[in-house]
């Protein structure tokens, strides 16, 4: 890849991101050109000497909601009238619900912006205005964005080609083809009494190919019925 893949984060904790984007395959990204990731502090967009970032929702009810204004001076300082605009990525609850086809489709894109939201999430005039994509990494609640970024900024890297020593291994994860990823062994042959299935050691591809498939197909029509509804639709589809 000639242009690295650029990810600008919008958060008001990023001090969350200074081990994340220093260590391990993102850390590894940066260092090849591969990507660029650039952090910024939701505050330093605020007027007021407490740096205020929330307010009270408008009708009552719990909870803090992040304001517009210091958001939409971010936005434009780090859109800065970009032409073709970044695509804008929103963490919430609410958002559409993130898998493997999803970062597939992302990784198609040169230049993000991660928007973390935090509290009771921001105010619906930031989404409607600057948002492409809700996005959500679960049917659960988390105090806010930053870890579902650091979650999509992973999911993103590992399919930036030359990030990973081997393509292959990226390929055959689990959701890659609508299944989960069968069981893996390696060294020690025996362990503890229990033993590497002995089609994996025997050095002919085709049975070992068709014994991954056989375990993958198990895997996925007993822990995810959704997944396994969603391969047969797809194998129907294609016609095999």
């Amino acid at each position: 890849m000639d242009t690295p893949v650029q990810v600008d984060i919008i958060t008001i904790f990023p001090g969350l991101f200074d081990c994340f984007i220093k260590d391990a395959m993102v850390k590894r990204a940066i260092m090849k050109g591969s990507l660029e990731v650039r952090v910024h502090n939701l505050r330093h967009w605020t007027t007021d000497r407490h740096q205020t970032v929330d307010d009270y929702p408008f009708g009552g009810g719990a909870g803090m909601v992040l304001k517009p204004e210091p958001i939409f001076k971010a936005f434009q300082d780090v859109l800065d009238d970009r032409q073709p605009k970044p695509m804008v990525i929103y963490f919430t609850p609410s958002g559409e619900l993130l898998n493997q086809d999803l970062v597939q489709q992302f990784t198609q894109e040169e230049e993000l912006v991660f928007l973390c939201g935090r509290y009771k999430g921001v105010d619906q005039r930031v989404i409607d205005t600057f948002v492409d994509r809700p996005i959500s990494v679960g049917d659960y609640v988390l105090s806010g964005g930053e870890l579902p970024a650091m979650i999509l900024l992973e999911a993103i890297t590992r399919l930036i080609p030359g990030v990973l020593n081997d393509i292959e291994s990226a390929l055959t994860d689990s959701f890659q083809h609508s299944l989960l990823e069968g069981p893996v062994y390696t060294r020690p042959e025996e362990f503890q009494g229990m033993q590497t299935p002995e089609v994996l050691l025997s050095g002919d591809h085709k049975k070992i190919s068709d014994w991954r498939m056989e375990k993958a197909l198990d895997v996925t029509r007993r822990r995810r019925p959704d997944l396994w509804e969603r391969y047969l639709k797809k194998i129907t589809l294609s016609g095999l």
